[in-house]
């Protein structure tokens, strides 16, 4: 049993897909339910949709009660929503605080905040793989100028993972980091020099880890990358 967050459109419905061709039961978690119903007409049987607004508590708590009523566990769950935030062209010296902070909501607190809600129903069958789709931009060892709040949320995200290893060391919990590239996304714009087939890749693979596969890493095309 899986969540995508951001399930109804590029990476997120990417993953989705895999999952249940994989023999996954999906749920697509989606702002809008409409498109979260026409992308689980594109994925076919095996998926659902629930609303899931990831900046929301009160969605946030129904749509994992939901998941709990109706499939009674929780075993993947891929934190892929997320927003552009504030523009790439943007600055850190000029940046808008608010725009930083709104970044933050989604790509950070909100995946955050969704993994709190999940953890329960994973740790109730001693199981669990949480994917959080980060970026190179997000990478210390390779920080550069412009598109701040995206850079920081995605250095936060990265550091969640690694407070969340930690916690979760002796449990069978993976939780784990990628960048997917540049993807052709309405994020990644049409010039992107990866298709989402390739960017989804490294999270499918490991939201499907086996009990020995890695934990608390940062993988791109499923080799370790630098923090």
């Amino acid at each position: 049993m899986a969540l995508v967050s951001g399930g109804n459109r590029g990476l997120g419905l990417e993953i989705a897909r895999r999952l249940v061709r994989e023999g996954y039961r999906v749920v697509i978690g989606s702002r809008d339910q409409a498109r979260g119903e026409e992308a689980v007409r594109e994925v076919g049987e095996g998926a659902t949709a629930c609303q899931l607004d990831v900046t929301d508590p009160e969605s946030i708590e129904a749509c994992v009660s939901t998941i709990e009523k109706q499939f009674g566990r929780l075993d993947v769950l891929v934190n892929n929503a997320g927003i552009e935030g504030g523009g790439w062209s943007t600055s850190a010296t000029d940046v808008g605080l608010d725009d930083v902070r709104d970044t933050l909501e989604t790509n950070l607190f909100g995946a955050w905040n969704l993994t709190q809600a999940a953890l329960p129903l994973m740790r109730k069958n001693d199981y669990g793989r949480i994917v959080n789709l980060s970026s190179g931009m997000g990478q210390l060892s390779d920080m550069g100028g412009h598109a701040p709040a995206y850079r920081i949320s995605k250095t936060g995200l990265n550091a969640l993972t690694r407070m969340l290893t930690a916690e979760l060391a002796g449990e069978n919990i993976l939780v784990n980091s990628c960048c997917p590239g540049w993807v052709r996304t309405d994020m990644g714009g049409p010039g992107a020099r990866r298709s989402v087939e390739e960017g989804g890749d490294t999270p499918f693979w490991l939201a499907t880890l086996p009990d020995e596969g890695p934990r608390g890493g940062f993988f791109r095309d499923r080799e370790p990358i630098p923090w």
